[in-house]
C-alpha cells in the first residue's frame, strides 16, 4: 500500500485546508439516492412546513403562484449562432413555502418547486420585453418543436425527473439584504450554491427577488447542439425570480 505524505503545513493551516475539503465536498454534485417509503423527503410539502410550525412556532408562508414569477433565460451558440434563437422560459404553476422562526432568521427556510412539462416556453410578450437579443420571430410550430426537445430524452428529460426544486441550507444577513445557500435538484443531481436576495417583510408577507446562473454540464445535461457545434445552446442559463409569499390564520 502507497504510503500518500501530505505537505508540511503549520497544523492551523493544515485544519483550514482538511475543513475547506470537507465542505466543498458536502456540496458536490451526487445522484438522489432512493428515499424511504417514509422518508421525510416524500411528505407532501405543505405537511411537513405545517408540522415544522406547530413544532417550533414561527410563521409560515406560502407562495402567491399567480402573483410570482421565474424566468429562464437560454442563449445561442455555435459558429451559426446568428441563425438560432435565444430562449426564455416561464413557471406559470409554483410551489413554494417558507417559515422563519419568532427569534429572527436563524434557521430559516424556505422551498421552492415547479414541473418541467409545465414551463411556457417563448410566450410573445416576454420575447418582446428582453430587447433586441429576443427580437426574432418564431413561429408557433418551431416553439412547439423546441419545447419537445427540451424537455425529451436529449435533454431534461422532463419523464423521469419531472421538477426543479430549490431547498434553503442556510440563510444569513439582514432585511432586506440575505445571502442564502441553497440546494438545486434538477436532472437526478443536486448542486450547493450560494446566491444573494433581496427581501422585503410585511404584515400581508414576503416579497424576494433574486437570481441564479446554471451551467446545464454541471447536472449531467448535454446543451443542445447539431452540426458539430454549427449551431448550439451555450452551457450557462439564467433563473431570476420575483416572488410573492402570503401568511394567514392556520399556515
Amino acid at each position: 500500500m502507497a504510503i500518500i505524505r501530505l505537505p508540511a503545513f503549520p497544523r492551523p493551516r493544515l485544519l483550514l485546508l482538511l475543513l475547506s475539503v470537507l465542505l466543498l465536498a458536502g456540496c458536490a454534485a451526487a445522484p438522489l439516492p432512493a428515499p424511504a417509503p417514509d422518508a421525510a423527503a416524500d411528505e407532501p410539502l405543505s405537511q411537513r412546513y405545517a408540522r415544522l410550525q406547530r413544532e417550533q412556532g414561527g410563521r409560515l408562508y406560502r407562495l402567491d403562484a399567480a402573483q410570482s414569477a421565474v424566468r429562464i433565460h437560454v442563449f445561442r451558440a455555435g459558429r451559426a449562432a446568428q441563425l438560432g434563437h435565444n430562449h426564455v422560459l416561464a413557471a406559470p404553476r409554483l410551489e413554494g413555502l417558507a417559515w422563519l422562526p419568532a427569534t429572527g432568521l436563524a434557521g430559516a427556510r424556505f422551498e421552492l418547486e415547479l414541473r418541467l412539462a409545465e414551463l411556457a416556453l417563448d410566450p410573445p410578450e416576454l420575447r418582446a420585453a428582453l430587447g433586441p437579443g429576443w427580437a426574432s420571430a418564431i413561429s408557433p410550430e418551431m416553439v412547439a418543436a423546441t419545447r419537445a426537445n427540451m424537455l425529451g430524452d436529449g435533454n431534461l428529460q422532463a419523464g423521469a425527473f419531472p421538477l426543479l426544486r430549490l431547498r434553503s441550507l442556510q440563510v444569513v444577513g439582514e432585511l432586506p439584504k440575505l445571502a442564502a445557500q441553497i440546494e438545486i435538484e434538477l436532472h437526478g443531481q443536486r448542486r450547493c450554491q450560494w446566491l444573494a436576495l433581496q427581501a422585503e417583510r410585511s404584515e400581508a408577507g414576503l416579497a424576494v427577488r433574486g437570481a441564479l446562473a446554471l451551467l446545464q454540464s454541471e447536472f449531467g445535461i448535454a446543451p443542445f447542439s447539431v452540426g458539430a457545434g454549427l449551431l448550439a445552446v451555450q452551457d450557462a442559463l439564467t433563473v431570476e425570480f420575483d416572488l410573492r409569499l402570503q401568511t394567514g390564520p392556520g399556515w
